[in-house]
């Protein structure tokens, strides 16, 4: 029987890619040819809250650009967003913000 052996651990931390919590967080939504305009518009209105005017300029970002991004902040929060959207049936993702 051979004797068990654990694995080198490289223990140093590389600070390029620690995740740095103040970094803010962006839910994008993306166009999908399923849904309808006027339901986009419903979900942002109803999910986040936004007047009619807000969503429907977010709706139309994501008719004619490809994609807009409805939220800002925590990555768990974004994450929590992007799950509520696609509970809603619509395509969403989370990314970090460009700085």
């Amino acid at each position: 029987m051979s004797p068990i052996t654990t694995p080198d651990v490289d223990e140093r931390t590389d600070l390029v890619t620690a995740v740095d919590p103040d970094t803010p967080w962006q839910t994008v939504v993306w166009d999908d040819p399923v849904n309808l305009m006027s339901y986009v518009t419903h979900v942002f209105r109803e999910y986040f809250g936004f007047p009619r005017d807000r969503a429907e300029q977010l709706m139309l970002a994501v008719h004619n650009d490809g994609h807009a991004v409805v939220s800002e902040g925590a990555r768990e929060q974004m994450e929590l967003h992007a799950r509520a959207m696609h509970d809603y049936g619509l395509w969403a993702t989370v990314r970090k913000a460009p700085r």
